[in-house]
């Protein structure tokens, strides 16, 4: 099925080159430049994925994504231009379903893209890809090969399988994984997390499924 993507960007070379490329993989697309046009824009129309930039004149981003999530589930992916202001974005909550960082490749936009409308459409779940977790006897497998997670390890792809796409800092990972209360570094996460890409690169080594945002967090996600 063939989504209209919307792209809200100032910057008009940006927008013509990720509308380019998201015409060649078959969407049809507008753009707009200026964040007061969206509300109207959407009272009139209804796409499949809004592409956010943060930073517009008229209207933000960050203003334009609370109002969405206010009255609809339309998938959003907010565009950055600072690593850091991802952790801040993540921090408010606004309900968008990625984060991209300028600089980016636009052929990781259009990849981002679909993985996020096959969320959206319900055709992108961790079974029919062939994982599974059976979280009585915290056992993964892969295509019916057992990954022998440690309990922490189930844990951590548990986490973040239940919800791809979603980006989890580390701490909010320390708080879902150690409930007891015990002292975790950032540190302890990672290497947790490097063990668990080991293990599944071991079933899939074409594909990885946790991804990682330079002083950010991880993310589940099948590219």
């Amino acid at each position: 099925m063939s989504h209209h993507i919307l792209i809200v960007e100032d910057e008009v070379k940006l927008a013509t080159l990720l509308q380019d490329y998201l015409k060649q993989s078959g969407y049809e697309v507008t753009v707009i430049h200026n964040g007061l046009e969206v509300e109207p824009w959407l009272a009139e129309h209804q796409p499949g994925l809004v592409l956010l930039d943060l930073m517009l004149p008229g209207k933000s981003g960050m203003e334009i994504c609370k109002d969405i999530r206010k009255t609809s589930q339309l998938p959003v992916i907010m565009i950055t231009a600072k690593v850091d202001e991802i952790d801040r974005l993540l921090g408010l909550e606004l309900g968008a379903d990625d984060y991209i960082c300028k600089p980016f490749s636009p052929r990781e936009v259009v990849a981002r893209v679909r993985a996020v409308l096959r969320r959206s459409d319900g055709t992108d779940k961790p079974s029919d890809r062939g994982l599974t977790l059976d979280v009585d006897t915290y056992k993964a497998t892969i295509n019916g090969n057992d990954l022998q997670l440690t309990a922490v390890e189930f844990q951590l792809l548990k986490v973040l399988s239940d919800q791809p796409g979603r980006i989890f800092t580390r701490s909010v990972l320390v708080d879902k994984i150690y409930s007891d209360g015990r002292v975790v570094s950032d540190r302890t996460i990672d290497s947790h997390i490097k063990k668990l890409r080991k293990k599944i690169a071991a079933q899939l080594p074409d594909q990885e499924l946790i991804h990682s945002l330079y002083a950010v967090g991880y993310k589940f996600e099948w590219l």
